[in-house]
């Protein structure tokens, strides 16, 4: 396995992004207690634009996300890059982000891409698995998934996710929204598939963060990240679907 750069030596992210420190620093206590610091990965995101998540956008709360999804990548990437797949109705667009684009970047790409539809996980599951196959990477893939309800199509939703499972990707939904929400319920059943019977791994988390995402600590978002994430490491590997270069 490519080693990660040791805890505690300069990285980046300090010359180029210090106002990430303090995210980076969160991300890094919480793989430290998973025994992640070595771990290598590839950190997706994806992002809902669907209609209600308007506000979301207007104030700050998915470029906050964002941002944290740049922090763990640091730890995991060395290029700190994040592809990001922003979906609705269809792939409403794709972009990276890095350590000197990140700045606003997400309202900019957001606001260039018009009308927010409906919800399609799958158009967005499809684009992620697309990209990673055409990456050639030697890691595995790290997703973070956010939206703020059930898709359209649930069939489609879960059919890609089962699909997906022979791949070296995890998913990670986070909920964004109305806790009680029955748009949830899907979300909790996607995380809870069986295997073997529907998927070959788990290979999907989920956690609710609330109707201001915002408010929770940083600390608390990467450990509800990593929640799952060492148990698919192991189990893929076991089930050969991550192999270890």
């Amino acid at each position: 396995m490519e080693q990660a750069p040791a805890t505690g030596a300069p990285h980046p992210v300090a010359a180029v992004a210090p106002a990430l420190l303090p995210l980076y620093d969160a991300a890094r206590a919480t793989l430290e207690k998973h025994q992640l610091t070595q771990q290598r990965a590839t950190v997706y995101l994806v992002l809902d634009r669907s209609g209600s998540m308007r506000n979301y956008y207007k104030d700050g709360t998915v470029q906050h996300l964002a941002e944290q999804a740049l922090s763990l990548s640091a730890h995991f990437d060395d290029k700190a890059t994040v592809p990001v797949v922003f979906f609705s109705t269809d792939v409403d667009g794709t972009a990276d982000l890095d350590l000197t684009t990140y700045e606003g970047r997400i309202e900019e790409l957001h606001s260039g891409l018009g009308h927010m539809g409906r919800t399609n996980y799958h158009w967005a599951i499809e684009a992620v698995v697309e990209h990673y196959k055409k990456s050639d990477s030697a890691h595995p893939a790290f997703v973070i998934f956010q939206t703020d309800g059930a898709p359209t199509s649930k069939p489609a939703a879960e059919r890609a996710l089962c699909e997906a499972a022979g791949l070296p990707i995890f998913w990670q939904f986070i909920g964004f929204g109305d806790p009680e929400a029955k748009g949830f319920d899907f979300l909790r059943k996607l995380d809870d598939l069986t295997v073997p019977e529907k998927r070959i791994v788990d290979n999907a988390g989920f956690f609710h963060a609330g109707r201001d995402p915002r408010g929770l600590s940083h600390d608390e978002l990467y450990q509800q990240l990593m929640v799952e994430f060492p148990e698919w490491l192991t189990e893929a590997r076991t089930a050969k679907v991550l192999k270890d270069s």
